[in-house]
């Protein structure tokens, strides 16, 4: 009984993707428009239409190269550290190691890099003036991690909830059952 309903349901959407389908796409402008912006509830929103060539996507950026000033390569941009306003503070590079192994992260200013272009049409690479040896020696980098919550002497915080309450007394003679 509900079969047919919904053969006609199905049916109807199947004719009205295909006619939004048929209806003409504009062409792509030759300069992008500014970004757009709307206006709700006293924000403001700017869209982005589209990337520029000098412009970098965070996940294309991941990954990139990092030379020392031999031009030899000491890892790569592991991830990038920006602050609340969405300014980039720091790109963190994983350095040294083998496969993963023993590696470890530095964070260094976005001004520390020299951009420099990739060979035959590969994509850019990251330029320090530091050798390898000094990039070595730089402090790791730790990310932050919020405090633990503590509980009070109530007995309703994280310890009680893993099983960390109270336990049943133990004060039986030796050799009696429980």
């Amino acid at each position: 009984m509900m079969k047919k309903p919904m053969i006609g349901a199905a049916i109807g959407a199947l004719m009205a993707s295909a006619a939004m389908a048929q209806s003409p796409t504009p062409p792509p402008a030759a300069n992008p428009a500014p970004p757009a912006a709307a206006q709700q509830g006293g924000v403001k929103a700017d869209f982005v239409m589209a990337q520029q060539p000098d412009q970098w996507l965070a996940s294309k950026f991941k990954g990139t190269a990092v030379m020392d000033a031999d031009s030899q390569k000491i890892g790569t941009v592991s991830d990038i550290l920006f602050d609340k306003d969405g300014k980039i503070e720091a790109y963190v590079v994983s350095v040294g190691g083998f496969l993963g192994m023993g590696s470890k992260e530095v964070a260094l200013a976005p001004a520390s890099f020299e951009v420099m272009p990739g060979k035959n049409g590969t994509a850019d690479i990251l330029k320090l003036s530091l050798k390898q040896d000094e990039i070595k020696q730089a402090q790791n980098f730790t990310p932050y991690s919020p405090p633990r919550p503590t509980t009070t002497g109530s007995g309703t915080g994280l310890n009680s909830l893993q099983g960390g309450g109270m336990r049943p007394s133990t004060n039986t003679p030796p050799g009696s059952a429980r």
